[in-house]
């Protein structure tokens, strides 16, 4: 089965003519293009949320808001074409020492932070696989190394093809890296055959300065035994403006 998936940080807020109530537009119109078979979303929350449910009627999504388990708090959803799949299991933790706990923080991070996730069967086909999405604490290193340990030991408890998506919040050929990529799971980006080099954070870059320099920190991972055709990253700008502070992300692979 030849499926897309797509991982997006799509900016909670953004200030002045970055505001995401400026950009949303520009956000839904690159995902209705490229139509991923299911995608993961960072920094969604409940009125992004509800935007992007009434832009992309064709999805329906798996996730919580990580402050209570409900509503409040950013989402790390799941959207996954509705007519397309069905879910067979789903579920939110949270990168804690309580995972189960809803709205519980982890170790040093500066947030709460959530993994949701589904399993997907196709309809026609009954292949299945499991998207797993997340987005790991920007301030605290032990929770991010911590919060990276569950996600390995999380996706271990399938035995069918597993996607993880996210803003990882770390860099490319670090340690935590290299953690993430020498197990059960590869970077998309590294194994597709047609594939491409670009930063994944671009900071607004150069329409506003930011502390933070643009980087690779936005990361597709797959299980090794999966196939993958390509991978992008998609740096579209319409009319000179960015629809996030990330680029999306997208990978074509065959469950």
């Amino acid at each position: 089965m030849n499926i897309k998936v797509m991982s997006y940080n799509i900016l909670c807020y953004g200030p002045d003519e970055m505001h995401w109530t400026i950009r949303h537009p520009m956000v839904t119109d690159l995902i209705k293009r490229e139509c991923p078979d299911s995608f993961g979303v960072q920094e969604a929350h409940y009125e992004w949320m509800k935007t992007l449910s009434a832009s992309l009627p064709e999805y329906d999504y798996v996730g919580v808001g990580r402050e209570d388990g409900d509503k409040e708090g950013e989402f790390s959803a799941v959207f996954y074409l509705k007519e397309k799949f069905d879910v067979i299991d789903s579920g939110t933790f949270w990168l804690s020492e309580t995972p189960d706990v809803a709205g519980s923080k982890g170790w040093d991070g500066a947030c709460h932070r959530v993994c949701s996730w589904a399993k997907l069967q196709d309809k026609m086909s009954g292949e299945v696989y499991v998207h797993m999405n997340t987005h790991l604490d920007h301030k605290g290193p032990e929770a991010r190394t911590k919060g990276l340990q569950l996600l390995l030991d999380f996706a271990k408890n399938f035995s069918e093809k597993v996607v993880l998506t996210g803003d990882f919040n770390f860099f490319e050929g670090c340690e935590l890296y290299e953690q993430m990529t020498s197990g059960r799971l590869v970077d998309t980006k590294h194994a597709a055959e047609d594939t491409m080099d670009s930063i994944t954070y671009n900071a607004f870059y150069p329409l506003k300065n930011d502390k933070d320099d643009p980087a690779v920190i936005d990361f597709i991972n797959v299980s090794d035994d999966v196939k993958v055709n390509k991978y992008r990253v998609l740096t579209d700008r319409p009319d000179g403006k960015f629809p996030s502070d990330h680029y999306p992300v997208v990978a074509e692979i065959e469950i």
